[in-house]
């Protein structure tokens, strides 16, 4: 039993409970060997002697124990003391990212994308690993104080084979996968799955699918479509939607294959949020409706005959008279094609199994054979009149047959020539509708732009196929599009291949300058940056310079660019290429446009290191500032600074800067005051000021008729600003 108080391994001081779950608590503890607070999970009491709990127990430290990434909660230690089964964890202050979904309702599209993609690298060093988390959901996903997003809680997790096993294992039922709630075949599709729930959580604040039993959610899993996160809140970007479509589909081939292509869409998605750039494979392209060739008719003949050849055999062995029918079959095939190898599994009739008695009816035997076969020919036949005909009709409804008329308006037979469409007017329009029109005409636009000052950016200026003009389809269109009076749009390429990257930019009128470099996330090939940025303006013939990637540099990863950022920002581009923020540390820095950023990262921008090293940074507090001091004696207000001034009287004086920095303050009746010496002024100037008060005695006045006026005395209030100078240190 656990207590507060107790020591765990000689060396774990427990100090209070942090959590609990369904198999274990949670307990913040203290390492007295490291000097350091840990998390300690505890396997419950009530399931400590039972086999398979303990093992499910050592499962999760197994797979964890491997894991070193700066997205996963590091496991430090494992052990078992007098019934006591625990794991020794990394703590992480924060909260998890249920409470943080319940506690903002939603979360904006960058903060959901960016905790996805952290996520999302956790996860991906977890399957390289060859381990399979199943039960990735909210609860399970950490963000730490720092901002640091982590994956937690392999409580159900386990090592996968090469031809991963069956579990019975099933996460939390909203967030499964239908492969794991029909209690079948899972793998890291399954958890690329439950990340699109997760991702759909917190992009809507609630999940997909709800219900009153979890019978009833799991069948929903399986059975019901996935509802749009748009449905819900409609401002979500068109590849944030698609994105999580495609993780959700009910078919894990149709999902991502590997979190690394999730990561590549995550990050685009950021780049390019309206941009509809996710590919799902099409169920209705993928049983899309195909010809029938005569060779295809002549293999089903011989199926057919092969087939029919069987069940004649099988009958005339019911009959005990096998082997005459079998011989005669053979000898009227002599000069047919040979039967191939049956690959089945079903037993091939040999003449040694069958009796040698002969038979009787063998004649009617074959005469049913061959009303069976004839029937299957007629059948097919049918089948590629009706296929020819719908393809006819199809074909005219679209031009593709075309009859003229004669004179005496008898129809003509169909044209084999090649189709041909009439030219549309495309001069003066968009270029997006004019190539959606060309489009649905067969036709196919080749862009060229150029600079112009008569048309807007984007509109047609020229084609190479005149209006009205008749072209068969298939035709290359040549348009030439207004760039505008300011350049063209460089088009947005990082995340392309090479291939789709070089022909985007070249259709936009731009030369291309190639480089290499590593990228541990950008699959090789693709590109990983480019200069001008996409988006921006440049002229007509331009050089474009792209960085395509070379994959992963021996795994490691390349350190981001974090100058001039703020802190957060800084560790948040940090996190997501997987690496960690190391130290914080303010000071000063001659250039006064850094003031509050980062003017210094530990490792240079570009240079490669391992995943999850500690990056320190530099914080600029600004320029250096000179300092002065003040070492002068201070002498009584002089009788420029007032006529009245009395010596001995009662003064308060006091020493000012001029931002406001009070240096020193006393009183006295003597002066002058001895000479000070106060140093680390930031300023050059400041003031002496004197406060006191100037007071006359009362005075009897005679009048001229002789009487007498007493004057009563008076009090006035001083203040005497002293400018001052100090001397720089």
């Amino acid at each position: 039993m656990i207590k507060i108080g107790m020591m765990i391994g000689d060396r774990y001081e427990i100090l209070e409970k942090i959590g609990t779950g369904g198999m274990s608590d949670v307990y913040k503890a203290k390492d007295h060997k490291l000097n350091r607070f840990v998390a300690v999970k505890v396997l419950k009491q009530e399931f400590s002697e039972n086999a398979n709990f303990v093992s499910k127990f050592r499962i999760e430290a197994q797979a964890a124990a491997g894991l070193t990434h700066p997205n996963i909660v590091n496991v430090y230690d494992v052990g078992e003391e007098e019934g006591i089964y625990y794991i020794v964890m990394e703590l992480v202050e924060g909260i998890t990212l249920k409470k943080y979904i319940e506690k903002k309702a939603r979360l904006s599209v960058k903060e959901a994308i960016s905790i996805a993609i952290q996520v999302s690298m956790g996860i991906e060093a977890a399957h390289n690993n060859h381990i399979i988390h199943r039960d990735i959901k909210p609860q399970n996903i950490i963000i730490s104080k720092e901002g640091k997003v982590k994956v937690t809680d392999f409580g159900i997790a386990k090592a996968a084979t090469s031809n991963t096993i069956t579990s019975n294992v099933m996460g939390s039922v909203h967030y499964t996968s239908p492969e794991q709630a029909r209690g079948g075949y899972s793998d890291e599709k399954s958890d690329i799955y439950s990340l699109g729930i997760t991702m759909f959580e917190m992009l809507t604040g609630r999940v997909p699918f709800n219900g009153e039993t979890t019978v009833a959610i799991a069948i929903k899993h399986i059975q019901e479509e996935m509802p749009s996160p748009r449905d819900y809140v409609p401002e979500i970007p068109v590849s944030v939607e698609q994105i999580v479509f495609k993780c959700c589909q009910k078919s894990p081939d149709r999902r991502y294959q590997s979190m690394g292509e999730l990561i590549v869409d995550l990050k685009r998605s950021l780049m390019n949020p309206d941009e509809d750039f996710v590919q799902i494979a099409d169920p209705d392209k993928e049983a899309s409706t195909r010809m029938i060739t005569d060779k295809d008719i002549s293999q089903i003949k011989k199926q057919s005959e092969r087939r029919d050849s069987m069940e004649e055999a099988m009958h005339l062995r019911k009959e005990k008279d096998v082997k005459k029918a079998v011989k005669k079959k053979k000898v009227k095939k002599k000069s047919s094609a040979p039967v191939p190898k049956e690959t089945s599994k079903k037993k091939v009739y040999t003449e040694e199994d069958y009796e040698e008695d002969d038979y009787k009816d063998d004649e009617e035997a074959g005469y049913d054979s061959k009303m069976e076969r004839v029937t299957t020919v007629l059948a097919v036949v049918a089948a590629v009149v009706i296929g020819c005909i719908v393809l006819f009709l199809v074909g005219r409804a679209f031009g593709i047959f075309r009859f003229g008329s004669s004179g005496n308006g008898e129809e003509t037979e169909i044209s084999e020539e090649k189709q041909q469409v009439e030219m549309i007017e495309v001069v003066g329009k968009n270029i997006d509708d004019v190539k959606v029109a060309l489009l649905k005409l067969n036709l196919t636009p080749e862009i060229e732009y150029k600079e112009s000052t008569e048309y807007k950016q984007g509109i047609v200026m020229d084609s190479s196929v005149k209006k009205g003009e008749m072209v068969d389809t298939g035709t290359n269109v040549v348009l030439t599009v207004s760039a505008g009076s300011e350049g063209i749009e460089v088009p947005k390429v990082i995340g392309l291949t090479e291939a789709e990257a070089v022909s985007n930019l070249e259709q936009k009128g731009f030369n291309v300058n190639k480089t290499e470099g590593f990228d541990q996330y950008i699959k090789e090939g693709s590109i990983i940056s480019q200069s001008p940025e996409g988006g921006s303006k440049a002229a007509s013939g331009a050089t474009v310079t792209i960085c395509i990637s070379k994959g992963a540099e021996n795994a490691k990863i390349k350190v981001p660019d974090a100058m001039g950022k703020g802190e957060e920002e800084a560790m948040s581009l940090l996190v997501e290429a997987g690496l960690q923020l190391g130290t914080v540390t303010e000071v000063n820095n001659e250039d006064p446009a850094l003031a509050g950023l980062v003017c210094y990262q530990s490792y240079s921008v570009g240079a490669y290191v391992e995943p999850g090293t500690a990056v320190d940074i530099h914080i600029s507090l600004g320029p250096t500032q000179a300092t002065y001091r003040f070492s002068d004696s201070i002498t009584p207000p002089t009788q420029e600074e007032d006529p009245n001034y009395k010596a001995g009287t009662m003064v308060t004086v006091t020493l000012m800067a001029d931002d406001g920095t009070q240096l020193m303050s006393t009183q006295t009746s003597s002066f002058p005051i001895a000479a000070q010496n106060i140093t680390g002024i930031h300023t050059d100037t400041g003031y002496i000021l004197f406060q006191y008060q100037n007071t006359t005695e009362a005075t009897n006045v005679t009048n001229e008729d002789g009487t007498v006026t007493t004057i009563e005395g008076t009090t006035e209030n001083k203040e005497i600003h002293r400018p001052v100078t100090f001397i720089q240190e």
